[in-house]
């Protein structure tokens, strides 16, 4: 991983690379970083690089040649960031995408910013660290390296205590407690305490979850849940007639595809139940796909497998104005059931229904079944 700092104040930079984990990183080679002097570039016998913005303002900004001809002197193909009040909020998945680039140029704005020329010509992406102003770019870049270089192989220590971070997977991270192990009236859980490696994981991913609905639940949009929940999740399609093999196989993808558990097929009609299970022999699904003569022997089987009164989240042709989607994500973590997906049938089977949103629902009630299923699961189960 390579990054370049384009900087008029080099200085601020020397001890960030130079200390702490990003400082050992860059001595074992596992990071590469250059510090561009942009008052090297700069213009006449003073090097200047910045001038009066036009209009009047008052506000000094960085020249656009100088920043031109330093980005010029970068070797490769870089990737171009440009920290910024106006720019995308910086976010994990964005750390995650510079990391993949493999050679990236921070461009550090200072005074009323640079030149909008260069920024719409030269810059792939502006970023902002926060609803706030600096005096410059510097800190932003900063705090960009820092979490771009813990996911370089080799920076941190343990590559499991990046996947446990907060935001990886979507989730906040876990508490954690170091010894002694009373401190002050105040004990550290007895689980942490116990050897057991599979209740201490438990009790990671429910804190994991606790935390996330107390502080941040606007995280649940863009999580995951398959990893948080108790128990598994299954999708029920009732059938009144036979199914294309097409649309068997998209459905049974998409189980797969998702942590779908088991698909669940009720059928009343027992000539229709025969030539839906010559189907699925037929496409190789009996590992995945169950046939049931009713909704309720279907949710009688999870019940009896998970040992657990099955969470129904009925979608698709119901008319109830129910939950926003978001709403369920949280009802699902807190009831830890198992859950059922399922799409059409009856409403009172079901323990809620997805509110229809402008927009979304509308359109997605007229999509194919199978696809209206693909967009459901990804909202659940998808991974930001």
């Amino acid at each position: 991983m390579k990054v370049t700092v384009i900087t008029a104040f080099p200085e601020f930079f020397r001890a960030f690379f130079e200390t702490s984990i990003v400082g050992r990183a860059v001595e074992r080679g596992l990071l590469e970083v250059d510090v561009v002097d942009l008052r090297d570039y700069g213009e006449g016998s003073y090097s200047k690089i910045d001038d009066y913005s036009f209009g009047g303002n008052g506000g000094m900004v960085l020249m656009a040649e100088p920043l031109a001809l330093a980005l010029e002197g970068v070797k490769g193909d870089p990737y171009v960031v440009y920290p910024s009040p106006q720019g995308v909020p910086l976010t994990q998945e964005t750390v995650e995408t510079l990391f993949s680039k493999g050679n990236v140029v921070i461009v550090c704005g200072h005074y009323e910013g640079i030149d909008e020329r260069f920024a719409s010509s030269r810059v792939d992406l502006e970023l902002s660290v926060g609803d706030y102003v600096l005096t410059g770019g510097e800190l932003p870049a900063m705090v960009i390296i820092d979490a771009v270089s813990r996911l370089v192989p080799g920076v941190v220590g343990k590559g499991r205590s990046v996947e446990e971070d907060s935001f990886f997977r979507g989730m906040l991270d876990t508490p954690h407690f170091t010894r002694p192990s009373s401190w002050r009236g105040q004990d550290v859980p007895d689980v942490l305490l116990s050897g057991n490696d599979g209740a201490i994981e438990d009790w990671r991913r429910r804190e994991a979850v606790r935390r996330t609905l107390e502080r941040r639940p606007d995280l649940l949009s863009r999580s995951g849940l398959l990893g948080y929940m108790d128990k598994n999740a299954f999708l029920m399609r009732p059938l009144s007639e036979v199914p294309s093999p097409w649309e068997i196989r998209s459905i049974a993808r998409a189980c797969s595809f998702y942590g779908v558990s088991k698909l669940l097929f009720p059928v009343e009609d027992r000539d229709v139940r025969d030539s839906v299970r010559s189907l699925i022999l037929k496409e190789d699904l009996g590992a995945l796909v169950k046939l049931f003569p009713s909704v309720a022997r279907a949710l009688r089987w999870v019940s009896d497998k998970e040992k657990a009164v099955p969470y129904v989240v009925g979608f698709n042709g119901f008319n109830s104005s129910g939950l926003s989607w978001l709403e369920i994500k949280r009802e699902i973590l807190e009831v830890s059931r198992p859950v059922v997906f399922m799409a059409g049938g009856d409403e009172k089977d079901c323990d809620v229904t997805m509110r229809p949103v402008a927009g979304d629902d509308r359109s997605r009630s007229a999509l194919p079944v199978q696809n209206a299923i693909s967009v459901v699961l990804d909202r659940f189960f998808g991974w930001r």
